[in-house]
């Protein structure tokens, strides 16, 4: 819906309601804005300036709102839940959007009525639009691992197999905007990792492109 619009039955037209996986692209973009102005301003101001850009509805209430928020809030926890299950590596040295959207999945996994197989297939999807190449492989890998330790799972799912319970989006559904690839940041979409691939030795994330 444009700002701009001169049509009054326009301007009263209920926002689209989206999907829980554009919900989560969404938030991504929120905590990705965030971390990129060092967690300075409020959310709040972040997001207002997101929906004063871009021709995208963002209710006050959105769930997109509450992800981003919960992921920021717990940040540090989280990269402190991840850190020990790195093997020959550190945080530091983890791309940017990898972290991001980690941290958001661990938020999801936190929720009550959260599936941990769709939190971690969304998470992987989420990191083939706008993580670094392979980095997917790597999310799902430490994910796997969280899952168990906390009781999800007994075996750690392969990680090129992927489980069917997915959020898909409706075909009729139109992206926001805002849902944009960090040019330095987006995978090739022409290539596709072969599924007999074999993930890289002792899972090492990769890092940012520069």
């Amino acid at each position: 819906m444009s700002r701009d619009s001169d049509n009054p039955q326009e301007e009263t037209t209920e926002p689209k309601q989206l999907s829980r996986r554009a919900l989560r692209s969404l938030a991504f973009h929120f905590i990705y804005a965030m971390d990129r102005l060092d967690y300075e301003p409020s959310l709040e101001s972040v997001v207002d300036n997101i929906r004063r850009g871009f021709t995208v509805d963002i209710p006050q209430d959105s769930p997109a709102i509450d992800m981003a928020r919960g992921a920021i809030e717990k940040r540090d926890e989280y990269d402190e839940l991840v850190a020990p299950l790195l093997k020959n590596w550190s945080m530091e040295r983890i791309g940017v959007c990898t972290k991001l959207v980690l941290r958001l999945a661990l938020w999801e996994l936190e929720q009550k009525d959260a599936k941990h197989t769709i939190v971690i297939n969304e998470a992987v999807e989420l990191a083939k639009g706008f993580c670094e190449q392979d980095a997917y492989k790597f999310i799902n890998g430490i994910l796997d691992e969280i899952a168990q330790q906390r009781g999800f799972v007994k075996e750690k799912t392969p990680e090129t197999e992927k489980t069917p319970e997915t959020e898909e989006t409706s075909e009729d559904e139109e992206t926001p905007e805002t849902e944009e690839t960090p040019e330095d940041e987006k995978a090739p979409e022409t290539e596709e990792t072969p599924e007999d691939e074999k993930a890289p030795e002792d899972e090492k994330a990769p890092e940012d492109k520069e």
